[in-house]
C-alpha cells in the first residue's frame, strides 16, 4: 500500500486550519495541524512532512522564524499563507526559503494545485531511477549517470567520467549523506565538524546564486563544499578554520581514492560506534547522520 504524502498545516486560526485540512484530506493527503511556532518546529521533526503550509502571524515564533529554522534542517517545500499583501512581506518570506506565497483568502482548489506542483518539483530534485536511468535533476542542472551526461542551463558540459560520478554523488547526497561519508573516512571528522558539512550543488562561481546558497548553509554548518569548485569555512580563528578545511579535504581525498578503486567499502564506522565516539569526545552528533546503511 502506497503511503499518503504528509502536509503540516501551521495556522493560529483553528477554523482556517481545519478547512485546509479538509480540502487536502479529500485529495488523499495526510495532515497534521499546529497553531504556534514552537509546536510547528517540534511537529516538523516528529511528523517529517512532505510540504509545510505556514502562516506568518503565529504566537511565539512567527512564520518567518519557523521558516528559517526549517530551512536550516531541510529543503522540504514551504508555502507561506498570509493576509499580508505588501511586496516586502512576500519577498521576505521567499528570501528566507519559502517556495511559494499565497494571500488570504485563497481558493481551495488553487492551494491544492500549488501543493501538488511543489511536490512534483521536489520529486524532480532528488535522485530518481526510471527505466534503469540514474538521474539527479535541479532547476538548472541535470546529472545523468546512465549516459554520463551533465546539462547545465541547456548546455552539455564536458567532464571526465570520474568527475561526473563524483558530481552525481554530491548532487544526490547533499548534507546528510556526504557528511556521513566523510565521517567514515577519518575518525577525527565527527569531532572536528560534529554539525556536519553543507553541500552547494554546482553553480557558476562568483555570482549571487552561489553566494545566497552558501550563506543559507553557513547558518547551520561551519564548512560548505562547492561542488567542483572548492570550500568555504568559518571558525573562531585562522588555526581552527584551517584545521577544519584540512581535515575535510583529507577525508574527501580518502573517499575519492576509495571510490576510484571500488564502489563498496570493506570496512566502515557504524552508527553505534559514532555514538561511542561522540560520548568520549563530548560532542553531539545529529541522529540524522547516523542512519543504518
Amino acid at each position: 500500500m502506497v503511503s499518503k504524502q504528509k502536509i503540516l498545516i501551521v495556522d493560529d486560526d483553528e477554523h482556517i486550519a481545519e478547512l485546509i485540512s479538509l480540502y487536502l484530506t479529500k485529495e488523499c493527503f495526510d495532515t497534521r495541524i499546529e497553531h504556534d511556532g514552537q509546536s510547528a518546529i517540534t511537529a516538523f521533526k516528529e511528523y517529517m512532512p512532505d510540504v509545510v503550509l505556514l502562516d506568518i502571524m503565529l504566537p511565539g515564533k512567527d512564520g518567518y522564524q519557523v521558516c528559517r529554522e526549517i530551512r536550516m534542517e531541510s529543503n522540504v517545500p514551504i508555502i507561506m499563507l498570509s493576509a499580508k499583501t505588501e511586496v516586502f512581506d512576500k519577498v521576505l518570506g521567499l528570501e528566507l526559503g519559502a517556495d511559494d506565497y499565497m494571500i488570504k483568502p485563497f481558493d481551495s482548489k488553487e492551494l491544492v494545485a500549488r501543493v501538488k506542483a511543489l511536490l512534483r518539483r521536489a520529486n524532480q530534485t532528488t535522485s530518481t531511477t526510471t527505466g534503469g536511468a540514474e538521474v539527479v535533476k535541479f532547476p538548472d542542472l541535470t546529472v545523468n549517470l546512465s549516459n554520463y551526461e551533465v546539462v547545465y542551463k541547456g548546455e552539455t558540459l564536458e567532464m571526465a567520467p570520474k568527475e561526473i560520478e563524483l558530481l552525481y554523488f554530491l548532487a544526490s547526497s547533499p548534507n546528510q549523506v556526504f557528511t556521513r561519508e566523510l565521517w567514515e573516512m577519518a575518525t577525527e571528522c565527527p569531532v572536528v565538524f560534529p554539525d556536519g558539512i553543507g553541500v552547494v550543488p554546482w553553480m557558476v562561481p562568483g555570482g549571487r546564486e552561489i553566494a545566497v546558497a552558501t550563506s543559507k548553509l553557513m547558518e547551520k554548518y561551519d564548512l560548505a563544499i562547492w561542488a567542483h569548485h572548492g570550500t568555504f569555512a568559518a571558525g573562531e580563528d585562522f588555526d581552527l578554520t584551517f584545521g577544519l578545511m584540512h581535515t575535510a579535504e583529507k577525508s574527501a581525498e580518502i573517499l575519492v581514492k576509495m571510490l576510484s578503486m571500488q564502489s563498496q567499502k570493506r570496512q566502515t564506522i557504524q552508527p553505534d560506534e559514532f555514538r561511542h565516539l561522540a560520548k568520549d569526545f563530548k560532542v553531539t552528533l545529529p541522529e540524522k547522520f547516523l542512519y543504518e546503511k
